[in-house]
């Protein structure tokens, strides 16, 4: 497995310094490179938090190797601070960032500060089939919301990934050739002529997106926290039940197709999009051309850039587990059903 940045409790104080004092801090969970901590800060004079309460907020710390990162990975931490700057400033439940810290001067790598979201995470609840498709109706209205917001390049925002262009298949042609070079390196089998055939003879089809959107990518329900409709949530579709009120994790966002978001939301999927999720999306006044979700309504032109997008973050993953070098039972079966779905995306597209 990638080993996480070590740090300290005297190097998060100094991290969180020009936000307060850190008088706790502790590790929790968090991706598979990042290393993530709650700091406590003390309560300053007029502060937000109730009865002089320590203001608690997150530190995620990425390392400086990028030596087993994949190429769309350099610059990440960067990635997320933009997307949740942008996201934030148009009202969406995100982490506001608090201070970034690029220096390493503290730490080896690379560090963001945020307000900490209370919630409990979407892949720890067990909800029934109703509460399900409440949720489910609340994310495609948060992606609709969220799709709103535009910028003025497409591809991934970090500089240093350097898979971005003013146009969207230049900026798609870039980030597929990136992993095809990362296949390479690790020395991981690709269909590669299929997919660049693939990529190249839709490229009108990929002209089509003309307004880079902003897209989070990785919207699992690892990344959704929930509350319900009384806690105040900011993105809910109902009276009552579980609603989500923070989305996390915004390190492999991009300005692009906000279709490609059916697909980092499902990575593992190759067939219909669930039903509820469109229809919060067309609730909250969005339209993503897939007719009722199964392959075969709606626009022929939109499901044959989801397959795209599906092939694309299938050779992500195939490649991944390399680098990364998960263990467990489960990862072979994860890279056969990522394999395998590439097979079927490149036979749907005619590759």
């Amino acid at each position: 497995m990638l080993t996480k940045t070590s740090v300290t409790h005297d190097q998060l104080a100094a991290i969180v310094a020009p936000l307060g004092e850190a008088v706790r801090s502790e590790a929790l969970s968090g991706g598979m490179f990042a290393s993530v901590f709650a700091v406590d800060l003390a309560p300053r004079p007029g502060g937000d938090a109730p009865d002089g309460a320590p203001v608690r907020v997150v530190v995620k710390v990425t390392g400086a190797d990028t030596s087993r990162l994949l190429r769309y990975e350099h610059g990440i931490l960067a990635t997320e601070d933009a997307a949740y700057r942008a996201a934030h400033a148009a009202g969406l439940p995100v982490p506001r960032v608090l201070h970034a810290d690029l220096t390493r001067e503290h730490v080896d790598g690379d560090a963001l500060v945020v307000t900490f979201l209370d919630g409990a995470l979407w892949s720890g609840r067990e909800l029934d089939a109703a509460a399900t498709a409440v949720v489910r109706r609340g994310l495609g209205s948060f992606m609709a919301r969220l799709h709103v917001i535009t910028g003025d390049r497409f591809g991934y925002p970090a500089p240093a990934s350097d898979l971005a262009a003013a146009t969207w298949p230049d900026a798609f042609a870039r980030m597929v050739g990136a992993v095809l070079d990362d296949a390479r390196r690790w020395g991981v089998e690709l269909p590669e002529a299929r997919v660049l055939d693939a990529v190249a003879r839709h490229r009108d089809l990929l002209a089509r997106v003309t307004v880079p959107r902003l897209v989070h990518a990785d919207l699992w329900p690892g990344n959704v926290l929930l509350g319900r409709a009384d806690d105040g949530a900011a993105v809910a579709d109902v009276d009552a039940g579980p609603t989500i009120v923070g989305v996390l994790d915004a390190e492999r966002s991009l300005w692009g197709d906000p279709l490609f978001e059916l697909a980092g939301a499902d990575q593992l999927g190759a067939g219909p999009v669930d039903p509820d999720l469109l229809a919060g999306y067309a609730a909250a006044g969005g339209d993503l051309g897939l007719g009722d979700g199964t392959p075969g309504s709606g626009d022929a032109d939109a499901w044959t850039r989801l397959r795209l997008y599906r092939a694309y973050l299938a050779c992500l993953l195939v490649v991944e587990v390399v680098p990364r070098a998960y263990e467990g039972d489960w990862v072979e079966g994860y890279a056969a059903t990522a394999r395998a779905n590439l097979g079927r995306m490149l036979d749907a597209l005619g590759s």
